[in-house]
């Protein structure tokens, strides 16, 4: 059997679990689809990926000069700034006209939103650094020509959205909202109730139908060919339904990963898979599969528990669930964060800590300005599904102005980050500790809208120019974390990480080693408000300098911690 009797052989295998019969005919689509048009030949690295590797998650429109398309002025100011010298890679959140929930809810997958720009400018991004492009494959909004298209009754548009009739009971399944699941519409054909998980404009697609899947590989082609190097897998938890199901994690689910990655393999081996899915630990992992499903999977966990350990004052839940990390499958790693555009989930703590600990997280967001996102439980009440809330507000003291320890403790989540076992990913905001934006909840309605400022370019370099500023504090000591990060090879993705356990609940401690063994990097955090001391002769190690002071250690046998100090501490010698 060649290679490509092979993929034949296996995307026939996927799609006859997906859809039977019908599975023959879906393949010689797919095979068309894959390759009427030939792909411009990419070189694949030897190694997917390295210490190098950091990516920058911002919006096409984060900054605005006047009435230019916003997308070079992005490029600019990540020029300006060196920022490209030091993320080589920027997510680019959904560019395509939208219509709500800031570009989640597609009117057109093809087309670039003309207020940032067009493709051109995509590309010329993209040699500036990598890109990662969305795939919002869970829906549509409603105002695109696929929906429109179904509403007068036109084929085969009247099989691409899930209708349900209101009365069937949808008890058992597994919301991240809390508004109606189904939504009524009127079409050529009568009424109709179609299934809107995440709100009435955005109506999701039937993947049971093949013309679906069809459409969206066809999409996934043309983002291979305008030079996209991570896929993010938006939402794809709840990508199918069935009746008597929670209709999340769903097998089919994970067989239509599994397909999108034998795609990926087959005609863009170069191309990153990253799922997208908030929810408990132990379910996100599960889109590794055996190493045949992403490549790439988001750390949820991390954002809440970094929040918990460091408001606590108390590592020891961090502690466990790191020590607790399973090895990943050979050629895939974690997708490290702190803050996004969305919120800190708050189910991906469950199991980690506490239920009232939870709670006290939940207040403590709160107290410090921020809101609360909830979804509806199988009986009816509601549950904190995320806290809508800055990063570096969710670290603040509780008063209103920014203090050195809201600074540190802030810091020290980052460095923690940026050193755990995979590829980190920085929002745009993190770089310069955006404050809660209120007027935008406000004017908007909506508690995500905290997390989403958008700046005028000159006044935010305005603000940078101004070494007092809390901008230019946080960015100049940003910067300087990501130069370090970078310079590492014990940073590699794939070099191993060991926790250590230590009778100090306020510091955490884990060492990160190259993938060659020679270099080892004890990453050290202090998560109190007291300066502590660690005994590394009792670790069995001894250190000769750390990196992000760039100062020799006095002694090699004890390092001092001031409260939310992080070092990374050079270790002699190989691990044994």
């Amino acid at each position: 059997m060649t290679l490509e009797d092979r993929v034949v052989s296996r995307l026939y295998s996927r799609l006859e679990t997906l859809y039977g019969d019908r599975a023959a005919g879906v393949t010689d689509r797919l095979l068309d689809v894959l390759y009427r048009e030939p792909m411009n030949p990419h070189p694949v690295p030897a190694s997917r990926w390295d210490e190098r590797d950091i990516v920058l998650i911002t919006y096409g429109d984060q900054l605005r000069q006047g009435d230019s398309p916003t997308l070079p002025v992005l490029g600019g100011f990540l020029q300006e700034t060196e920022l490209d010298r030091l993320i080589n890679t920027i997510h680019i959140l959904p560019f395509y006209p939208y219509s709500s929930d800031d570009g989640f809810s597609v009117i057109d997958y093809r087309r670039v939103d003309p207020a940032i720009g067009d493709w051109t400018d995509v590309t010329r991004l993209g040699k500036q650094t990598s890109l990662m492009f969305d795939l919002v494959l869970n829906h549509t909004s409603r105002e695109s020509d696929w929906f429109r298209a179904y509403r007068a009754g036109e084929e085969p548009y009247t099989r691409f959205f899930i209708e349900s009739e209101p009365d069937v009971d949808w008890s058992q399944v597994t919301r991240p909202r809390n508004t109606p699941l189904l939504t009524p519409q009127q079409t050529t054909r009568g009424p109709r109730y179609n299934w809107t998980t995440f709100s009435e404009d955005q109506v999701d697609l039937n993947f049971a139908e093949p013309e679906v899947l069809l459409e969206f590989i066809d999409i996934l082609m043309f983002y291979f060919r305008q030079g996209a190097r991570i896929i993010r897998l938006d939402a794809i938890a709840f990508l199918w339904k069935q009746p008597g199901t929670s209709c999340i994690h769903l097998p089919q689910t994970h067989e239509v990963v599994k397909l999108i990655r034998e795609v990926v393999d087959a005609v863009a081996p170069h191309v990153i898979l990253l799922t997208e899915t908030n929810v408990p630990h132990e379910e996100n992992i599960s889109y590794f599969g055996a190493g045949d499903e992403a490549h790439m999977v988001y750390q949820f966990s991390l954002p809440p528990l970094l929040l918990d350990a460091l408001l606590n004052e108390d590592a020891a839940p961090l502690t466990k669930w790191l020590s607790d990390f399973p090895e990943t499958p050979g050629g895939t790693t974690f997708f490290n964060f702190t803050a996004s555009h969305d919120g800190v989930g708050v189910r991906p703590l469950e199991g980690l800590v506490p239920h009232a600990r939870i709670e006290r997280l939940v207040e403590a967001a709160k107290a410090r300005g921020g809101r609360v996102s909830t979804r509806r439980l199988a009986d009816g009440n509601e549950s904190p599904y995320e806290l809508n809330i800055t990063y570096f507000d969710a670290l603040a003291d509780l008063d209103s102005a920014p203090t050195p320890s809201r600074l540190r403790r802030f810091l020290a989540s980052q460095a923690i980050m940026l050193a755990i076992r995979g590829i980190p990913g920085v929002y745009f905001h993190s770089l310069f500790g955006t404050r809660n934006d209120h007027d935008s909840v406000r004017q908007s309605g909506q508690s995500r809208r905290i997390n989403r400022s958008k700046f005028a370019v000159d006044d935010l370099m305005k603000s940078l120019k101004d070494f007092g500023s809390t901008a230019r504090q946080v960015f100049d000591a940003y910067r300087h974390l990501l130069r370090s990060r970078i310079a590492q090879k014990a940073f590699h993705p794939d070099g191993a990480q060991r926790v250590y356990q230590i009778s100090n609940d306020q510091l955490l401690c884990f060492e990160r080693s190259s993938p060659d063994d020679q270099q080892r990097i004890l990453v050290v955090a202090n998560l109190g408000s007291v300066r502590q001391l660690l005994d590394l002769d009792r670790l069995g190690c001894a250190a000769r300098r750390d990196l992000l002071s760039a100062t020799r250690l006095e002694s090699l046998q004890q390092i001092s911690l001031d409260p939310w100090q992080v070092a990374w501490l050079e270790i002699d010698g190989p691990s044994k």
